[in-house]
Parts: C-alpha cells; sequence; structure tokens
C-alpha cells in the first residue's frame, strides 16, 4: 500500500507539469472558482451550526452542570478534547457530504478533463462524445452515492465513538484516512469505466490497491492551502496514477 501512495503523490507532481505544458488552465480555474466559493459558504454556515449541535448533546448529557460539580481539572481537559475530537468529526462528516455533493454536480467536467488527459497522454486527438460522457456521469454519480451511504454509516459509528474519552481522541485520524480513500476512489473511477471495469470491478480493485485511492485523495485535502487547485488537480493526478499502473 505504502507503494501505490508514493506513487499517487508522484502523480500529483506529475500534474502539475503536466497542466503547464498543455496549458490545462481553464480546466483548474473554472471548476475551482465554483468549488471555492460553495466551500467557503459552506464551511461559514456549518461551522455555526456544529456549535449547536456540540452545545445541544452537552446539555442533553448533563456533561456541563456534572462537571462544575465535580471540580476536577483532569475531568475537564478529558472533555475538552473530546469535544474538539468532535467537532473535528463532524466537520469532516459536512466535508464528506459536500464532497459528494461536488462529485455529483461537477461530474461532468471531471470526466471530460479525465478523457482528455487520457488522450494527450496517449497521443490521440481528443473529440468530445456526449453519450459516453453522459454514461460516465451518470456512472460516477451512482458510484458516489453508494460511496455517501457507506461512510455515512461508518461516520456515524466514529461520532459515537469520539465521545468516548481518550479512545475517542484518534477518530479524526481514522475518519480523515477514510475520507481519503473515498475521494480517490471517485477520481480513480473515471479511468477505471474507460478502461471497461464494471462497478463492482472497479470496487475490488481500489479495495486491492488502497493506497492509489488514499494517496490521491491525502493530496487533494493538503491542496486546500490553495482551494482552487484542489479538484482539478486530484482528477489529473488520478488519471496519471492509473497510466503508470497500467504501465
Amino acid at each position: 500500500m505504502l507503494k501505490e501512495i508514493v506513487i499517487a503523490f508522484q502523480g500529483w507532481d506529475q500534474a502539475r507539469l503536466f497542466i503547464q505544458q498543455h496549458r490545462l488552465f481553464k480546466w483548474i480555474l473554472i471548476p475551482g472558482f465554483i468549488y471555492t466559493v460553495l466551500f467557503i459558504v459552506g464551511m461559514f454556515f456549518f461551522w455555526q451550526s456544529s456549535d449547536s449541535v456540540i452545545s445541544w448533546v452537552s446539555n442533553r448529557l448533563g456533561i456541563e452542570s456534572w462537571l462544575q460539580k465535580e471540580r476536577s481539572e483532569w475531568l475537564s481537559f478529558l472533555f475538552v478534547m473530546t469535544g474538539m475530537m468532535l467537532r473535528l468529526i463532524l466537520v469532516l462528516f459536512y466535508f464528506s457530504f459536500f464532497k459528494y455533493l461536488i462529485l455529483i454536480i461537477g461530474s461532468p467536467a471531471f470526466a471530460y478533463l479525465s478523457e482528455k488527459t487520457e488522450a494527450i497522454i496517449e497521443g490521440k486527438e481528443h473529440h468530445f462524445n456526449w453519450p459516453e460522457l453522459k454514461k460516465d456521469c451518470i456512472r460516477n454519480s451512482k458510484l458516489a452515492l453508494r460511496n455517501c451511504g457507506w461512510q455515512s454509516v461508518y461516520l456515524l459509528a466514529l461520532i459515537i465513538l469520539s465521545l468516548v474519552p481518550v479512545i475517542g481522541w484518534i477518530t479524526p485520524v481514522v475518519a480523515l484516512f477514510m475520507e481519503c480513500y473515498y475521494f480517490g476512489f471517485s477520481m480513480l473511477d473515471y479511468n477505471f469505466a474507460r478502461l471497461g471495469f464494471s462497478p463492482q470491478q472497479s470496487i475490488t480493485f481500489t479495495g486491492r490497491h488502497k493506497g492509489l485511492a488514499i494517496g490521491n485523495g491525502m493530496l487533494f485535502y493538503l491542496m486546500h492551502i490553495v482551494l482552487i487547485l484542489a479538484p482539478a488537480y486530484a482528477i489529473i493526478a488520478a488519471t496519471l496514477s492509473v497510466q503508470k499502473i497500467k504501465e
């Protein structure tokens, strides 16, 4: 798996050079701008609502009144840390749903960019094919909904686990790796569709090569330092990584 993560990381570095060489900047900026606006607006409203959720949980469980009664600095520290872990999990929970919304809305642009990248690599002229593009969009949207369902189940379990002091502190790390895996999976599937993989074959292959998906997703999240570049870089890097595996 470590080797595959390295390949995914190399794919991102190659994506930077590939974009510059083939002048794909407009395919970076247009979807990137839309993504950035939606992300900032969504994050603002989520952060406001997450305070209400944490306060509601605390009041329902009577944590604050119990801590005031006990007056233990150690217990207060434990529950402050637990609250932080819960907030991080809720942020990832929001990010998960936001990500799938973007994957579904942006699937035409992602499918087109993946096809164009592969055509350039193979030295072929790229022709726009709407029926094929539509087919890829429907397939990836269905996969996104399937992954959203499974990830929601796992995240709900992690939210419950995050309420447990000390043990719950590891949940954000687990949630982050899971988030990276499912995002990378969606980016890779555009390539698997063109290789003739059925959705089940794509699921099986990605399950056996988790490093590719995790590595791609990991760098997607790191690219949020420069939000506008993240989505298109991810799809180009995923295409380059799959080409390397094919070789």
